[in-house]
């Protein structure tokens, strides 16, 4: 018996990856995003921030620029 009939080639690449927001240990194929489609499917190819993360990031920051357009809209100029 040799190493390579014991070992896959999945046994040796990393398959999970911490959340560098949660802290929480997810899959790392479907639980995170291909940050570079034309890189392939390797490890380094993801993003360290899992999808939920990602999601919850990206509607606060549409929040808060909607929030300042209206803030922009309502303005008036001081009258002394």
């Amino acid at each position: 018996m040799s190493l390579e009939e014991d070992f896959g080639l999945e046994h040796l690449l990393f398959q999970q990856r911490t959340c560098k927001v949660c802290g929480e240990t997810k899959d790392l194929l479907s639980d995170f995003y291909l940050t570079r489609k034309d890189r392939g499917k390797v490890k380094s190819s993801y993003s360290y921030e899992c999808k939920v993360c990602t999601i919850k990031r990206i509607t606060n920051k549409r929040q808060q620029r909607k929030e300042c357009q209206r803030e922009a809209v309502n303005w008036q100029y001081p009258d002394w």
